[in-house]
């Protein structure tokens, strides 16, 4: 790109941001509860009308309103509707799952998938064991430099070197990939290195792991997209980042699928203190918060009790014999033997990978997880809980671990592969002395159950009813819900004893929830916005990479939080000037048909003639599309903001393609080259037709009124 050019395109960015900021100034940037600040001047009187009530619901209890959903709901009835809604089994959602079915990963067990999408780390051993590794990554797993020279330190097979790990996942990638393929074409050393793990991942079955976060999360857009469960969509999407796991650390991205699977989808809508016990033994958050590598000090005298207790009571019910992985019987030979070595090895190399800064010591217990259930998980940062508590409930979760957290590796059997990455209690490493949390006290030899009494203790307490509630309110009615509405919801919470649709029916049948103030009083987030588009518009997904990079653009990538926080629930999070400049781009890239695997007919708002033609009639547009998207409900400041924006052509936003994936599925985008990928958006584009229809239609998706729910 010339420099001129250049020039032209950053000050086509800059007009665009500033009718941006005059379009979205005065519902964004009021102050810092911006996204309510325009709901709270309309009266506490003034009523909602029935299409008010039931767009507000559809947008709350779901991700958008589809052509045709306000009608139906009418049909039904809003109450109808709703209690549907919070019992989604009985819908018919045939369409997800047909479309779902073509993803293998979904259904893989962490075993399956460790096996099959291998870690760089276990690939590069199985390569060393089949007498398959490139030379040159030969010498690297035995810490020689290339040059030939000796390295002091000489790993093991079970030890490769990190550089040969680092160059194994290089190779892993697919191909014209700048990971992968910076340089590659004039270096015939990595090309060699490619071409001969490639051959072996063909002959042996095996796949990149990037494939199990790009079909995770195309699955939960795909969902949220066509399910017609909404709430339970919703509410996947909120105990998600409630219960939030980055799934860039270490071996997470094998986990996350079980983990949205087994644990957050099948308790959404049930009983809080079950769903909260699924995360507790999921391996995705005991290996996010370390837990599984939490161990007693004193291990060694718990395993010369153990033995001490098999002798007294003749071998009866006795812990099989499986070293740090109880509950597996070993043979007495030197096969056996292996195996164990191997696993107790893969158990302290991953408790040492991408460790947290103040977790760089000797093993012993960790109190990450103990510290987030009471302060993210239960009780809330004002809970009333102590660092002693925080010590206790740690001492209580030792020996909640992971069996084979990398995978079995080169010495595994079926049975143990089957088992690689499932939860397990091991007794071995647990603190079996009496606790006190909370000022309740838990006996001593509880093993397991210290923990589960832990959660009991923890999910009973009001602090945990109150802040539940205030997240829960939060979601659904305002970013500063009030303390009665708080105090009523956290009042159904107790009594029903954690039930999630008994709490959900508080809120949704408040006053609060249903008065002028909260409509629209929330700001959505990018994940919101792409599928609320998507689904008013009627387009058709199959959800591509890109789609789920848009998300990511916007500020929002999939399972990308990395602190246990989750993402803010807050419009001060998701507003600031170079976040609506984005959310403008992807509004007119997805009406342009710029987005890979997205399609919207414009044609079917405003007639083929109009779609198709050079010219066309702005305000009869600008109305159609008003209707569509905003069911005609818009201000008008809005309206007459938007029609001046539509009369000066140098304001138009610049939609441009995005850069970056979002880590760990970017791979699975780029793979296609450049030119197909080029002729594939040419052909999209040239669907359009009239540049203003689609223009108009994407600063109605980028008006105020829409970004809002």
């Amino acid at each position: 790109m010339n420099v001129l050019s250049s020039a032209r395109l950053c000050t086509a960015r800059v007009l665009a941001l500033l009718a941006v900021l005059s379009l979205l100034s005065n519902s964004f940037f009021v102050g810092v509860s911006a996204a309510q600040s325009a709901a709270t001047r309309l009266s506490a009187a003034q009523k909602l009308s029935e299409e008010q009530r039931i767009v507000h619901v559809l947008n709350r209890l779901g991700f958008g309103v589809r052509p045709g959903d306000v009608e139906r709901v009418r049909k039904i009835g809003l109450e109808a509707y709703i209690e549907q809604q919070l019992g989604p089994g009985k819908l018919d959602d045939s369409i997800v799952e047909a479309k779902l079915k073509n993803m293998p990963t979904l259904q893989m067990s962490n075993g399956e998938l460790l096996a099959k999408y291998p870690q760089p780390g276990q690939l590069l051993r199985r390569l060393q064991r089949a007498g398959q590794l490139p030379p040159e990554l030969a010498a690297l797993a035995q810490g020689r430099q290339q040059g030939g020279a000796q390295a002091t330190a000489q790993p093991t097979m079970n030890e490769p070197n990190a550089d040969a790990e680092k160059a194994i996942a290089e190779a892993m990638r697919p191909p014209n990939m700048p990971q992968a393929a910076g340089g590659e074409g004039a270096d015939p050393q990595r090309r060699a290195q490619r071409q001969a793990i490639t051959q072996y991942m063909r002959e042996n079955g095996l796949e990149s792991p990037q494939r199990i976060m790009y079909e995770l999360s195309s699955a939960r857009v795909l969902r949220a997209v066509y399910s017609e469960r909404q709430l339970q969509e919703v509410m996947v999407d909120f105990w998600t980042n409630h219960f939030n796991v980055f799934a860039q650390k270490g071996a997470d991205r094998w986990f996350l699928t079980s983990y949205d699977r087994d644990v957050i989808r099948p308790n959404a809508l049930g009983n809080f203190r079950e769903l909260l016990e699924a995360t507790a033994k999921s391996p995705a958050m005991l290996f996010y918060l370390d837990n599984f590598q939490s161990t007693d000090p004193n291990a060694g005298m718990n395993r010369a009790r153990l033995r001490r207790q098999k002798n007294d009571t003749g071998g009866a019910g006795q812990m099989r014999r499986g070293g740090l992985f109880g509950g597996r019987r070993m043979r007495n030979d030197e096969a056996s033997a292996r195996r164990q070595a191997e696993l107790e090895k893969q158990q302290g190399q991953t408790a040492q990978q991408q460790p947290r800064p103040q977790q760089r010591m000797k093993r012993g217990i960790n109190e990450n997880y103990a510290r987030e259930l009471m302060e993210l998980h239960t009780l809330g940062v004002e809970g009333g809980y102590t660092q002693r508590d925080v010590q206790e409930v740690a001492r209580a979760f030792t020996g909640w671990t992971i069996f084979a957290p990398r995978g079995m590796g080169i010495y595994g059997e079926d049975g143990e592969n089957s088992r690689a990455g499932t939860f397990i209690f091991n007794p071995r490493m647990h603190d079996d002395g009496e606790k006190t949390v909370l000022g309740q006290k838990i006996s001593s030899r509880g093993g397991v159950e210290d923990g589960r009494k832990v959660l009991d203790i923890l999910v009973r307490q009001p602090a945990t009813a109150k802040f539940v509630a205030t997240k829960l309110c939060r979601k659904f009615v305002a970013d500063e819900p009030s303390p009665a509405l708080v105090a009523r919801v956290a009042d159904a919470f107790q009594k029903s004893d954690g039930d999630i649709k008994t709490t959900l029916r508080a809120i949704f049948s408040s006053p609060e929830f249903s008065s002028a103030e909260t409509r629209r009083a929330k700001i959505k987030t990018p994940f919101e916005l792409t599928v609320s588009a998507i689904r008013t518009l009627g387009a058709e997904t199959e959800v591509r990479p890109a789609l789920i990079q848009w998300i990511g653009r916007m500020g929002e990538p999939l399972y990308g939080y990395q602190a246990p926080t989750g993402y803010p629930d807050v419009a001060e999070y998701w507003v600031n000037t170079g976040a609506l400049l984005e959310r403008l781009n992807f509004s007119l890239a997805l009406v342009s048909n710029r987005i890979p695997g997205v399609r919207v007919d414009l044609a079917r708002f405003v007639g083929d003639a109009a779609a198709s033609s050079r010219a066309v009639n702005q305000t009869a547009a600008v109305d159609r599309f008003l209707e569509v998207v905003l069911q005609g409900d818009i201000s008008p400041k809005s309206r007459e903001v938007l029609m001046k924006q539509l009369g000066d052509q140098s304001s138009a936003p610049i939609a441009s393609a995005p850069e970056e994936m979002p880590s760990g599925m970017g791979e699975m985008g780029r793979g296609r080259n450049a030119r197909a990928a080029r002729r594939e958006q040419a052909q999209a584009s040239a669907t359009v037709g009239n540049p203003e229809v689609a223009r108009i239609a994407a600063l109605v998706i980028g008006s105020p009124e829409f970004q809002r729910q």
